[in-house]
């Protein structure tokens, strides 16, 4: 194995050691301290709570790096498939040993942090990506997923508000839904359209035919996947938003059997 992989893979166990050490010790000492609400939760709330503050600071490093690179690192924006991985492939490490620490936690938890989707996601991107660490191709492409994190510390934002009790139909949750909403929409559906057309573009090129067909299969179904969930999700925000605008006269959202 190159020295190279071993050093992404060392990232990667690094990241993985990292998140759990804030899900295990940072995050509810923190937690404690600035919140009333977070040593009255069971202990089922407290995991989830320290989960996504995990999720937050992940979305936060990853997302931040993946505008850099996308800004700066013209030996990848120049050649999408086969420019030179380094940086992409830390930033993938540092997301992949962020995604097997989130798997750990779902199993350990399951009961109370049931989510196939989440599972579904994470298997995944551990699939399309475990061809970037190993072989370093299709390094613009996979930076290019990572923006979609910039979303996530909007989606954790609304779980706070739900657990701490904020009302829905309240400014700062009003706020943060739009904010959600808009975020998605921009980094995770907007984008569709630009992210297929440079796929598509590479079509048939040396870079590509170079790839061999197992790198292919996985970067396109992978791709499909994740694009289908995204909409799914975003049309999920979508209804809820709208649901929460609706409200009553005693300002408490209308709800339904499926809420």
């Amino acid at each position: 194995m190159e020295d190279s992989v071993l050093f992404t893979y060392a990232v990667c166990a690094c990241s993985l050691i990292g998140f759990q050490f804030l899900f295990s010790v940072i995050s509810h000492k923190i937690s404690s301290k600035i919140s009333t609400t977070y040593p009255q939760l069971s202990m089922a709330k407290q995991c989830d709570w320290d989960s996504r503050l995990v999720s937050n600071i992940h979305a936060l490093i990853v997302g931040s790096f993946c505008l850099y690179i996308l800004a700066y690192d013209d030996a990848v924006n120049t050649d999408p498939i086969w420019g030179d991985p380094f940086r992409v492939q830390i930033n993938v490490a540092i997301t992949c040993g962020y995604i097997v620490c989130d798997l750990i936690l779902l199993a350990r938890f399951w009961k109370v942090m049931r989510d196939p989707y989440i599972v579904c996601h994470h298997l995944a991107v551990l699939y399309a990506y475990g061809f970037v660490l190993n072989r370093g191709c299709l390094p613009y492409f996979a930076n290019f997923r990572l923006i979609s994190e910039f979303s996530t510390p909007f989606v954790n934002q609304r779980w706070y508000f739900d657990t701490i009790g904020v009302p829905r139909s309240s400014w700062p949750v009003l706020l943060n839904g739009f904010g959600l909403a808009v975020t998605f929409f921009v980094v995770r559906i907007a984008v569709i359209p630009s992210y297929y057309s440079q796929v598509f573009a590479t079509f048939g090129t040396e870079g590509f035919i170079r790839l061999g067909i197992g790198p292919q299969v996985a970067w396109i179904v992978s791709c499909v996947i994740l694009d289908i969930l995204n909409v799914f999700w975003m049309y999920k925000i979508g209804r809820g938003f709208y649901r929460v605008l609706k409200v009553k006269p005693d300002g408490k959202p209308k709800r339904n059997h499926a809420d």
